[in-house]
């Protein structure tokens, strides 16, 4: 094969490709000066002005003459992404190589800028472009030496984010229909920001929040088929709807819930005002509680135990809690665990802003919120509410058995006014107008009552979907879904979201016909019945469990995703951390322009992470996915630092009281939103190998079993041993280091292999969902985020209750943690990890056999 060379000739270099490339039939080897004063052909007459139109603001030249064959195509792609790098100053979107027929190809070199300087300066740049031409063979000889074996030699692959793969070659170059340009990530970029409208997304909030639209009401309905209209008219390879028969609980038309105060002999004194009916506790349970009130700050187990040293027993009266810190769920079923017989829930000044001058909540509103303590339809748990199923007697173990009710911080004032006894620690003291916080207990006089009258209702509810169907992995999904109905108007809770996707799927849609090709199927999905517990979600997700298994790539969810502009936050597994932090280094921050939203968030010196990331909560529908499906979640929000979104969750949530709590802003964070979960979504559904950090767990499980380290003389005490756990962790990094080095040493064309790879990273997630416990009784098995004794965590817990070393273990604690179920429970949780290990191995001859 004859040599490529580098020529200088004038103030340009021309690129003279040997003929061995299997140029196009007809042509020759040719170099061309094309700008500044003068060009040059091959025969080497002058023009008096350029040969061809100059593609660039400034000097450049072309070789000219290269056919069009794959190997071809490798080449070129090498020296794209060389003068990409090489040619900074470049605006975005010029062209280094493009076909002009016939099979030809142009290179195009960048040179000086017309009328650049002469002399010694020139001769400077002469030796500099020779230094880029003695680079640039380098480059295109290790890529064409390279052709007949494996893959792209690492040395040469250059920067690994500038440029989208072809069929996803990690390297960077993008696959384009025939005849048309190349697609570059700068390109891919520039054409999701042009395809996102701020005036299309405004309109979309608005349409999406027009009124209180609760599952199975004539307003849901509509909603629903707006949204299947908008999808269709995407121009997507599909869009359908998926229904489900539910059981909501609405309260009781007759009998509206009521609040008493009694005096000591039963008798009514005073009923107190909840001022508005739609205002409840799904899943509450149905009945009455009376007893003495005890004022229980958040109602987090810290808080009860604090109650417990103060002599606050809660035994038999009923809890008043504020919103905030943790779920409705969590603090009914710590209440409920106590031995508590009701609960009240109420907004205070000190956690949420209401001063409604200043956009604050109305006094007189009450924050309403599911009561479950878990996702998906209660009543059958673990598998789907499909239509026509004939449901057995069952109900989750997650469902209350004490009533509870959301009141306004108005009527909580009141009732806090009558409390005497203790003192509140000084933390706990609210910012309610001339109330003193006291714990309660101290007049025996002073009762409650709490009626609730909340009924059940099958309900059918309508999950909305849409499909851009991938090209090499079709059966592979990437998920992105929004809660689309409300209790109220929903415009911060489920009408942004809804925007959000579809503005989304209209945007995609379009940079696939414009060229974009997509690798796995993209699906856009609208939730309903998403204010009782994600159970649009969790239904569907229980549904197609097993289709889903090993084919769900990841979820996003859009859920909250605008309550403010002042801080980024992202909810997710740690699968996608590093994929997160590479994404919002190229995404401008809605609040500063000349920032993006990395730089935005460590301004401040901190540490990105510490700044963006949080564990899944439960209330996320991105929970579900990742706690019960094994699918690596995540839920993006921004957010007011200072001020919280105080209309959240209420029938004050409008898309008035929005955009003026965003001062006009909400289309450009709307769009901020938009773009970031864009960028996440071509990157998961094009990479070839998928971006996610399958070593991660290895760090995260060394920080999860840290704390055992604690109880290691106690362990030694009975026998046992951390030393198991350990090593399972260890096989885990090691599996994770292997693969990334078969991944390195692969035939990027090999699809086998390639097909095999990313099954194993997929593997990475669902591989911690424990196989020792029974979905329908302990639906989130995932052992570092689920709940329930089978995790980590619950671990953690029961070795702290252990009695120091040394001290005679009971037969049976009152958390039922004997020694032999301590056993039983460490030796689940190793196979568990080691399981997990093993799947990231792959083949059997590299799993760990230690045990």
């Amino acid at each position: 094969m004859g040599r490529s060379n580098l020529r200088v000739k004038g103030h340009c270099w021309a690129l003279e490709l040997p003929p061995g490339l299997r140029l196009a039939k007809g042509t020759r080897t040719s170099w061309q000066y094309v700008g500044g004063r003068r060009g040059h052909s091959a025969s080497g007459a002058s023009h008096s002005r350029p040969a061809a139109p100059c593609l660039l603001p400034w000097g450049c030249c072309f070789a000219q003459g290269l056919g069009g064959s794959p190997q071809a195509r490798a080449a070129m792609s090498a020296v794209r992404l060389l003068l990409h790098r090489a040619a900074g100053r470049t605006p975005p979107g010029a062209q280094y190589c493009r076909e002009v027929g016939g099979g030809s190809v142009q290179v195009l070199i960048p040179l000086e800028r017309p009328g650049g300087p002469r002399g010694a300066r020139g001769r400077a740049t002469a030796i500099a472009c020779g230094l880029l031409g003695a680079l640039l063979f380098f480059v295109l000889g290790c890529v064409l030496g390279a052709m007949g074996r494996r893959g792209a030699p690492q040395g040469c692959s250059g920067p690994q984010t500038e440029l989208l793969a072809a069929g996803g070659n990690e390297e960077g170059v993008v696959l384009s229909p025939p005849g048309e340009p190349p697609l570059y990530w700068a390109d891919l970029r520039g054409l999701l920001q042009r395809e996102l409208s701020p005036q299309r997304l405004n309109a979309r909030v608005r349409r999406a929040s027009e009124g209180p639209h609760p599952p199975g009401s004539a307003q849901a309905q509509a909603l629903a088929q707006w949204v299947l209209a908008e999808l269709g008219a995407c121009g997507l390879d599909r869009a359908w709807t998926d229904s489900h028969y539910v059981g909501l609980p609405r309260p009781h038309r007759l009998h509206p819930n009521m609040l008493l105060r009694l005096d000591p002999w039963g008798g009514i004194l005073e009923q107190l005002p909840l001022e508005d009916p739609e205002a409840y506790c799904p899943y509450s349970a149905p009945g009455n509680g009376t007893g003495r009130l005890v004022y229980a700050h958040y109602g987090r187990p810290e808080d009860l135990a604090a109650l417990r040293t103060a002599g606050a027993d809660l035994y038999g009266h009923l809890v008043l809690v504020r919103v905030g810190e943790i779920s409705f769920a969590e603090k009914v079923a710590n209440a409920e665990a106590v031995g508590a017989r009701g609960v009240l829930i109420y907004p205070d000044p000190a956690d949420i802003p209401q001063d409604p001058p200043n956009l604050g909540l109305p006094p007189d509103t009450a924050v309403y919120g599911h009561v479950h303590l878990g996702s998906g339809d209660p009543y059958s748990p673990g598998f789907p509410s499909f239509n026509q199923t004939q449901f057995p007697p069952l109900r989750s173990s997650g469902l209350p058995r004490i009533p509870a009710q959301p009141i306004s911080a108005a009527t909580a004032a009141r009732l806090l006014r009558t409390l005497t006894g203790p003192e509140a620690p000084r933390g706990w003291w609210g910012r309610l107008p001339a109330v003193p916080y006291h714990l309660g207990l101290g007049d025996p006089g002073v009762r409650v009552r709490l009626d609730v009258h909340n009924v059940k209702v099958t309900t059918l509810i309508s999950n909305v979907f849409g499909c851009l169907q991938g090209r090499l992995e079709p059966d592979h999904y990437v998920i992105v879904g929004a809660q689309r109905d409300s209790l109220g108007p929903g415009a911060a809770r489920a009408g942004v979201g809804t925007a959000v996707l579809l503005e989304l799927t209209q945007a995609l849609a379009a940079m696939v016909r414009h060229g974009f090709q997509l690798r796995r199927s993209l699906l856009f999905v609208s939730w309903d019945a998403g204010d009782f517990g994600s159970v649009g979600s969790t239904e569907w997700l229980e549904g197609y469990f097993s289709v889903l298994h090993l084919k769900a790539v990841a979820y996003i969810s859009l859920d909250n995703a605008v309550l403010g502009d002042d801080k980024f936050i992202a909810r997710t597994s740690p699968l996608l951390v590093s994929l997160i932090e590479s994404i919002i280094k190229q995404v401008d921050s809605p609040s500063r322009s000349s920032q993006s939203i990395y730089e935005q968030v460590t301004a401040s010196g901190r540490h990105w992470d510490s700044e963006v990331i949080r564990p899944l909560p439960m209330e996320s529908s991105a929970y579900a996915f990742t706690a019960f499906g094994g699918v690596p979640a995540v839920e993006f929000s921004f957010v007011e630092d200072a001020r919280p979104y105080p209309f959240l969750s209420t029938r004050a949530d409008t898309y008035a009281r929005l955009e003026a709590a965003l001062g006009g802003r909400l289309p450009a964070v709307a769009e901020a939103v938009a773009e970031v979960v864009g960028h996440l979504l071509i990157r998961l559904s094009h990479d070839r190998i998928l971006p996610l950090d399958y070593s991660c767990y290895g760090d995260v499980l060394l920080q999860h079993l840290a704390p055992l380290g604690r109880h290691e003389a106690q362990l030694q005490a009975r026998g046992l041993t951390l030393g198991w756990l350990y090593s399972a962790r260890g096989d885990l990094a090691r599996a994770g280091e292997q693969l990334r080095r078969d991944i390195l040493g692969s035939d990027e064309g090999n699809e086998r292999l390639t097909r095999g790879f990313n099954l194993r990273i997929m593997r990475v997630e669902f591989s911690f969902l424990s196989p020792y416990v029974a979905p329908t009784e302990t639906p989130f098995r995932h052992v570092l985020y689920g709940r329930g004794p089978h995790t980590l965590p619950a671990l953690v817990a029961a070795l702290a209750r252990l009695p120091p070393a040394g001290t005679p273990a009971a037969p049976m604690d009152r958390d039922g943690d004997s020694d032999r179920e301590l056993r039983r429970r460490l030796a689940l949780l190793t196979w568990t990890l080691q399981a997990a290990a093993n799947a990231l191995a792959g083949n059997l001859w590299d799993m760990g056999s230690g045990f």
